[in-house]
Protein backbone atom coordinates (compact mmCIF):
# COMPACT_ATOMS: atom_id res chain seq x y z
CA UNK A 1 0.00 0.00 0.00
CA UNK A 2 1.29 3.47 -0.83
CA UNK A 3 2.05 5.70 2.15
CA UNK A 4 -0.58 8.44 2.43
CA UNK A 5 2.21 11.00 2.70
CA UNK A 6 3.75 9.91 -0.60
CA UNK A 7 3.91 12.73 -3.12
CA UNK A 8 3.54 10.91 -6.42
CA UNK A 9 3.82 14.16 -8.33
CA UNK A 10 7.36 14.79 -7.14
CA UNK A 11 10.23 13.38 -9.14
CA UNK A 12 12.95 12.74 -6.56
CA UNK A 13 16.61 13.04 -7.45
CA UNK A 14 19.25 11.62 -5.13
CA UNK A 15 22.97 11.51 -5.88
CA UNK A 16 25.82 10.47 -3.59
CA UNK A 17 29.41 11.67 -3.96
CA UNK A 18 32.08 10.00 -1.84
CA UNK A 19 34.69 12.58 -0.86
CA UNK A 20 38.31 11.77 0.09
CA UNK A 21 40.31 11.61 2.30
CA UNK A 22 37.67 10.55 4.86
CA UNK A 23 35.31 8.69 2.52
CA UNK A 24 32.55 11.13 3.46
CA UNK A 25 29.16 10.90 1.73
CA UNK A 26 27.88 14.15 0.25
CA UNK A 27 24.27 14.04 -0.93
CA UNK A 28 22.36 15.96 -3.59
CA UNK A 29 18.63 15.58 -3.01
CA UNK A 30 15.77 17.45 -4.58
CA UNK A 31 12.74 17.74 -6.83
CA UNK A 32 13.57 17.29 -10.51
CA UNK A 33 10.18 18.60 -11.61
CA UNK A 34 10.70 21.85 -9.69
CA UNK A 35 14.34 22.05 -10.84
CA UNK A 36 15.72 22.60 -7.33
CA UNK A 37 17.85 20.61 -4.90
CA UNK A 38 19.69 20.71 -1.60
CA UNK A 39 23.31 19.73 -0.98
CA UNK A 40 23.74 17.87 2.30
CA UNK A 41 27.15 17.83 4.00
CA UNK A 42 29.39 18.94 1.11
CA UNK A 43 32.78 17.73 2.25
CA UNK A 44 34.52 18.57 -1.02
CA UNK A 45 34.36 17.91 -4.77
CA UNK A 46 32.26 21.08 -5.08
CA UNK A 47 32.87 21.42 -8.81
CA UNK A 48 31.74 17.86 -9.41
CA UNK A 49 28.68 18.34 -7.21
CA UNK A 50 27.73 21.49 -9.12
CA UNK A 51 28.24 19.68 -12.41
CA UNK A 52 26.05 16.80 -11.20
CA UNK A 53 23.27 19.24 -10.35
CA UNK A 54 23.56 20.81 -13.79
CA UNK A 55 23.46 17.40 -15.45
CA UNK A 56 20.32 16.50 -13.49
CA UNK A 57 18.70 19.81 -14.41
CA UNK A 58 18.44 21.24 -10.89
CA UNK A 59 19.71 24.33 -9.14
CA UNK A 60 21.28 23.88 -5.69
CA UNK A 61 19.17 26.21 -3.57
CA UNK A 62 20.39 25.36 -0.07
CA UNK A 63 23.41 23.77 1.60
CA UNK A 64 22.39 22.07 4.84
CA UNK A 65 24.67 20.27 7.25
CA UNK A 66 24.04 17.55 9.77
CA UNK A 67 27.03 18.80 11.79
CA UNK A 68 30.24 20.81 11.48
CA UNK A 69 33.09 18.30 11.45
CA UNK A 70 35.72 19.13 8.85
CA UNK A 71 34.95 16.19 6.58
CA UNK A 72 31.37 17.42 6.20
CA UNK A 73 31.93 21.16 5.72
CA UNK A 74 35.17 21.45 3.74
CA UNK A 75 33.33 21.95 0.46
CA UNK A 76 30.70 24.42 1.66
CA UNK A 77 32.47 27.66 0.75
CA UNK A 78 33.51 26.45 -2.72
CA UNK A 79 29.98 25.22 -3.43
CA UNK A 80 28.53 28.56 -2.30
CA UNK A 81 30.84 30.33 -4.73
CA UNK A 82 29.77 28.08 -7.60
CA UNK A 83 26.03 28.08 -6.94
CA UNK A 84 25.08 31.04 -4.74
CA UNK A 85 23.32 28.61 -2.37
CA UNK A 86 22.78 29.66 1.23
CA UNK A 87 24.28 27.67 4.12
CA UNK A 88 22.20 26.28 6.99
CA UNK A 89 23.56 24.94 10.31
CA UNK A 90 22.17 24.25 13.78
CA UNK A 91 23.26 26.96 16.24
CA UNK A 92 24.83 24.43 18.63
CA UNK A 93 27.23 23.45 15.82
CA UNK A 94 28.59 26.99 15.36
CA UNK A 95 31.47 26.66 17.88
CA UNK A 96 32.67 23.52 16.08
CA UNK A 97 32.49 25.36 12.77
CA UNK A 98 34.42 28.31 14.21
CA UNK A 99 37.21 25.91 15.14
CA UNK A 100 37.60 24.59 11.60
CA UNK A 101 41.26 25.62 11.40
CA UNK A 102 41.99 23.73 14.62
CA UNK A 103 40.17 20.68 13.22
CA UNK A 104 42.30 20.83 10.07
CA UNK A 105 45.52 20.96 12.07
CA UNK A 106 44.39 18.05 14.24
CA UNK A 107 44.18 15.88 11.11
CA UNK A 108 47.32 17.32 9.51
CA UNK A 109 45.36 19.14 6.80
CA UNK A 110 45.90 22.65 5.42
CA UNK A 111 44.27 25.49 7.33
CA UNK A 112 40.65 26.07 6.40
CA UNK A 113 38.53 29.10 7.22
CA UNK A 114 34.92 28.49 8.27
CA UNK A 115 32.16 29.39 5.82
CA UNK A 116 29.49 31.94 6.76
CA UNK A 117 26.22 30.56 8.11
CA UNK A 118 23.22 32.21 6.43
CA UNK A 119 20.37 30.48 8.27
CA UNK A 120 20.00 28.55 11.51
CA UNK A 121 18.48 25.09 11.38
CA UNK A 122 15.61 24.81 13.85
CA UNK A 123 14.38 21.48 15.18
CA UNK A 124 10.71 21.13 14.33
CA UNK A 125 10.90 23.61 11.45
CA UNK A 126 10.91 21.67 8.16
CA UNK A 127 13.20 22.61 5.29
CA UNK A 128 11.52 22.56 1.87
CA UNK A 129 12.89 22.40 -1.64
CA UNK A 130 10.32 22.13 -4.41
CA UNK A 131 7.81 19.46 -3.43
CA UNK A 132 10.22 17.80 -1.00
CA UNK A 133 10.08 18.61 2.72
CA UNK A 134 12.73 17.53 5.21
CA UNK A 135 11.81 17.09 8.87
CA UNK A 136 14.61 18.11 11.27
CA UNK A 137 15.41 15.83 14.23
CA UNK A 138 17.95 16.70 16.94
CA UNK A 139 20.57 13.93 17.21
CA UNK A 140 23.62 15.10 19.21
CA UNK A 141 26.24 12.81 20.71
CA UNK A 142 28.69 12.42 17.85
CA UNK A 143 29.00 16.20 17.63
CA UNK A 144 27.25 19.22 19.16
CA UNK A 145 24.27 20.46 17.18
CA UNK A 146 24.03 17.30 15.09
CA UNK A 147 20.70 16.94 13.28
CA UNK A 148 19.06 14.33 11.05
CA UNK A 149 16.90 15.18 8.03
CA UNK A 150 13.92 12.89 7.33
CA UNK A 151 11.83 12.84 4.17
CA UNK A 152 8.27 11.64 3.86
CA UNK A 153 7.80 8.44 1.89
CA UNK A 154 9.45 8.80 -1.51
CA UNK A 155 10.24 6.37 -4.28
CA UNK A 156 13.77 5.11 -3.66
CA UNK A 157 15.19 2.24 -5.71
CA UNK A 158 11.71 1.28 -6.85
CA UNK A 159 10.16 1.18 -3.36
CA UNK A 160 8.18 3.89 -1.57
CA UNK A 161 9.71 4.58 1.84
CA UNK A 162 11.08 7.43 3.97
CA UNK A 163 14.73 8.46 3.88
CA UNK A 164 16.82 9.75 6.78
CA UNK A 165 20.02 11.66 6.07
CA UNK A 166 21.59 10.90 9.43
CA UNK A 167 25.17 12.13 9.12
CA UNK A 168 27.45 10.35 11.57
CA UNK A 169 24.81 9.24 14.07
CA UNK A 170 24.56 5.64 12.91
CA UNK A 171 26.14 3.49 10.21
CA UNK A 172 25.58 0.00 8.90
CA UNK A 173 26.54 -2.12 11.89
CA UNK A 174 28.14 0.77 13.78
CA UNK A 175 27.66 4.21 15.30
CA UNK A 176 29.42 7.57 15.16
CA UNK A 177 32.64 7.99 17.13
CA UNK A 178 32.40 9.91 20.38
CA UNK A 179 36.08 10.49 21.16
CA UNK A 180 36.26 13.87 19.40
CA UNK A 181 35.58 17.16 21.24
CA UNK A 182 31.90 17.47 22.13
CA UNK A 183 31.20 13.76 21.69
CA UNK A 184 29.36 11.71 24.31
CA UNK A 185 28.39 8.06 23.97
CA UNK A 186 25.33 8.15 26.21
CA UNK A 187 23.97 11.23 24.45
CA UNK A 188 24.52 9.55 21.08
CA UNK A 189 22.75 6.35 22.09
CA UNK A 190 19.85 8.32 23.52
CA UNK A 191 19.61 10.20 20.22
CA UNK A 192 19.57 6.93 18.30
CA UNK A 193 16.88 5.43 20.50
CA UNK A 194 14.73 8.57 20.54
CA UNK A 195 15.08 9.89 17.00
CA UNK A 196 16.26 7.01 14.79
CA UNK A 197 14.61 3.90 16.23
CA UNK A 198 11.30 5.79 16.44
CA UNK A 199 11.23 5.90 12.64
CA UNK A 200 9.56 3.08 10.69
CA UNK A 201 11.72 0.01 10.08
CA UNK A 202 11.64 0.57 6.31
CA UNK A 203 13.22 4.03 6.63
CA UNK A 204 16.44 4.13 4.61
CA UNK A 205 19.40 5.51 6.59
CA UNK A 206 21.74 7.53 4.38
CA UNK A 207 24.81 7.88 6.57
CA UNK A 208 27.80 10.20 6.41
CA UNK A 209 30.13 7.29 5.62
CA UNK A 210 29.61 3.86 4.11
CA UNK A 211 26.61 2.22 2.46
CA UNK A 212 22.93 2.86 3.07
CA UNK A 213 21.09 0.74 5.61
CA UNK A 214 17.65 0.79 7.24
CA UNK A 215 16.18 1.35 10.67
CA UNK A 216 14.96 -2.26 10.76
CA UNK A 217 18.38 -3.68 9.97
CA UNK A 218 20.08 -1.57 12.62
CA UNK A 219 17.39 -2.26 15.21
CA UNK A 220 17.93 -6.01 14.89
CA UNK A 221 21.58 -6.31 13.83
CA UNK A 222 23.62 -3.36 15.04
CA UNK A 223 25.70 -4.60 18.01
CA UNK A 224 25.90 -1.13 19.61
CA UNK A 225 22.13 -0.68 19.38
CA UNK A 226 21.42 -4.19 20.67
CA UNK A 227 23.77 -3.69 23.63
CA UNK A 228 22.22 -0.32 24.48
CA UNK A 229 18.64 -1.60 24.29
CA UNK A 230 19.56 -4.64 26.36
CA UNK A 231 21.14 -2.53 29.10
CA UNK A 232 18.30 -0.03 29.01
CA UNK A 233 15.80 -2.87 29.43
CA UNK A 234 17.74 -4.38 32.35
CA UNK A 235 17.86 -1.04 34.13
CA UNK A 236 14.27 -0.15 33.36
CA UNK A 237 15.33 2.91 31.29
Amino acid sequence: MTDARYNAAMNLILETLVVPPFGENTYLIGDADAGVAIAVDPGGRADELAATAERRGVRIEHIINTHAHIDHVSGVEALQALTGADFWLHPDARPMLAGLTAQARMFGLPDLQPPTVDHEIEVGRPIAVGGLTLEVRFTPGHAPGHVTFVTPAVEYEGVVRPLALCGDVIFRGSIGRTDLPGGDTRTLMESIEREILSLSDDTVLLSGHGPATSVGLERTGNPFVLDWLSRSSRHGA
